[in-house]
């Protein structure tokens, strides 16, 4: 009678297994730890059971592994807006320097590094010059009785480059005058100017419309009669004829021996563009640069603000000297340092080494997609007009005179954003769902369960200690209960 009581006892503790499988909602637990002895039924529950579980921890596995990948989707959106804010637009005549600024002092220092002299102060190709070039040449190379003087780099740039009241001959942002909106700013190409910068108290513009007539339109003259004589490959001298041309955002610096396109003579050259807003994931999703830029020469990170800055630090690290085109106040190279290291330094960072200067894209960034078409000008029709608007001859028209016309397409933009394609939230779905499926279970089933082995601690754990403390009653106070009866 005592054993069986104290089995009955037992059957109803909170931590006797067959009690937690009757009530528990894990379904097949109550069919696997049912009262008596093993059956066939309850060896296939069994079997059932743990097969489903084997079943769930592969899938879970999987989601989690699939989660850990970090993966990401695109979102191409096009939003319409009511206006939009015009892009800079930056351009560079691709000559350098004006042949008819350069003074003898220029050509002293700088003769050798525009080859236009030999290192003995000598005209380098004489037979290679059109008469008028060579004897302007040789009376600004006669260093008889010459005293150098100073020379100074960043003047030098600034003094012989072109200047924009005399190349722009026309310029209207949506049929208005626009001539003050422009910005002087030194690229690898020289002296250069920006539109619609947002500097030198300008502000931005902005467009209502899309199409031509609603943006920039401007008439060059690229004055190919002051072009250096090219008598061998120079970094600053070129073979080409006309202007380069970057379409960037303010926040931006141009970047433009790499980025830019080239617009020529003789035609009118239309930009149709569609402004772009790309937002990028940070790591792990993606490999954006969420963190501000390290940088004491520009405060918003972008591609271009890091690709100067490295070539900046490069070359104080390997000339002590850096480009006037480079920001900073460091000391600017002099011509021998243009020649001898600068140049050879820089050509060799872009072109071959792609280890220092590694630069990652931002996370928010503004790009500009081009579609570019051009029509012959002048016209047969318009040359002698515009021969005689601008006093100058038809040949000196054709060859001299382009039109650059940028405008969008249409008033909307693009927005390409990359999203998390899978977050912790469909991990927590996918491991529920897949436990309901295969085991009947859910977060009140874990609690359950976690309420179970709580039970079991308490029960066989903490009663084992409480019943070591309980005094124990010895034979003596038994025996002498037993006289006294």
């Amino acid at each position: 009678m005592k054993g069986s009581s104290e089995e009955s006892i037992e059957s109803v503790r909170p931590s006797n297994l067959q009690a937690f499988a009757n009530i528990s909602t894990l379904h097949g637990m109550s069919h696997i730890f049912a009262y008596g002895h093993m059956t066939f039924r309850r060896f296939l529950w069994t079997l059932s059971f743990l097969g489903s579980l084997s079943l769930l921890m592969l899938v879970c596995m999987d989601r989690v592994s699939y989660y850990l990948e970090y993966p990401h989707v695109t979102k191409l959106d096009e939003v319409a807006a009511t206006n939009l804010t015009f892009p800079a637009v930056t351009f560079c005549n691709l000559n350098e320097f004006r042949f008819s600024k350069i003074t003898r002092n220029d050509l002293y220092h700088v003769g050798e590094l525009l080859a236009l002299l030999n290192n003995n102060y000598q005209i380098a190709n004489p037979h290679l010059a059109e008469p008028e070039v060579l004897a302007a040449l040789k009376d600004k190379a006669n260093f008889q009785n010459f005293k150098p003087k100073l020379f100074n780099m960043t003047d030098f740039y600034n003094r012989t480059g072109h200047d924009i009241n005399d190349m722009l001959l026309q310029c209207t942002f949506r049929g208005e005058d626009c001539y003050p909106n422009f910005t002087t700013i030194y690229t690898r190409y020289g002296k250069c100017y920006t539109f619609n910068s947002g500097l030198d108290g300008n502000p931005l513009l902005t467009t209502l419309k899309g199409g031509t007539g609603n943006g920039l339109e401007i008439m060059l003259d690229i004055q190919q009669d002051e072009y250096l004589p090219v008598w061998g490959e120079t970094d600053e001298t070129s073979y080409e004829a006309g202007i380069k041309v970057q379409i960037h955002s303010q926040d931006e610096p141009p970047f433009i021996d790499q980025l830019g396109f080239g617009v020529a003579p003789g035609f009118q050259t239309f930009v149709s563009c569609q402004q772009q807003l790309l937002q990028y994931l940070p790591p792990p999703w993606g490999d954006c640069k969420s963190t501000p830029i390290d940088s004491e020469y520009f405060s918003t990170y972008s591609i271009t603000a890091c690709r100067i800055d490295c070539e900046t630090r490069y070359l104080l690290e390997n000339c002590n000297c850096r480009m006037v085109h480079m920001p900073g106040t460091s000391t600017v190279c002099t011509p021998e340092q243009y020649k001898d290291c600068a140049d050879p330094a820089l050509d060799f960072l872009v072109e071959k080494d792609n280890d220092y200067c590694v630069c990652q894209t931002p996370c928010n960034m503004t790009r500009y997609g081009k579609e570019l078409s051009m029509v012959k000008i002048p016209s047969k029709a318009s040359a002698k007009y515009l021969a005689k608007k601008f006093n100058k001859s038809e040949q000196y028209i054709g060859e001299n005179i382009l039109v650059l016309d940028i405008f969008f397409e249409a008033l909307n933009y693009e927005k390409i954003e990359q999203k998390k394609a899978y977050e912790i939230a469909g991990l927590l779905g996918d491991i529920g769902g897949q436990m309901g499926l295969f085991i009947g279970a859910s977060v009140l089933t874990i609690l359950e369960i976690f309420d179970y082995l709580y039970e079991v601690f308490k029960d066989k754990v903490l009663g084992y200690f409480i019943r070591k403390k309980r005094p124990q009653r010895c034979q003596s106070d038994n025996l002498v209960i037993f006289l006294s009866l």
